[in-house]
């Protein structure tokens, strides 16, 4: 089962459990974008979906010209870890004592 949301995401249920006269939907939910749920999901979008899923397909990045999806440049400040600047053994040896 998959519910759509306004900001482009779907809250996919794998396995749900749906009973009968009533609106209760149980089971592991996982919010995912609407790219990961492509091409399954495409049965389940309305005019205004489509809409949405046209924007969403005009913002991803242009692929080059000879086909191939453009390489990540290593500058994401996402991946970057900080520095240690402290001894954390010697800091809980401290501790201890």
């Amino acid at each position: 089962m998959d519910i759509l949301t306004n900001q482009g995401t779907v809250i996919h249920f794998n396995n749900p459990k749906v009973q009968a006269n009533a609106f209760t939907i149980t089971g592991h939910a996982e919010t995912k974008q609407l790219t990961e749920m492509l091409p399954s999901i495409l049965n389940q979008l309305g005019a205004d979906s489509l809409t949405s899923l046209r924007r969403l397909a005009e913002a991803l990045p242009k692929q080059s010209v000879d086909g191939k999806a453009p390489l990540a440049t290593g500058d994401d400040d996402d991946d970057k870890v900080p520095d240690l600047v402290e001894n954390f053994d010697e800091a809980s040896k401290n501790e201890a004592n």
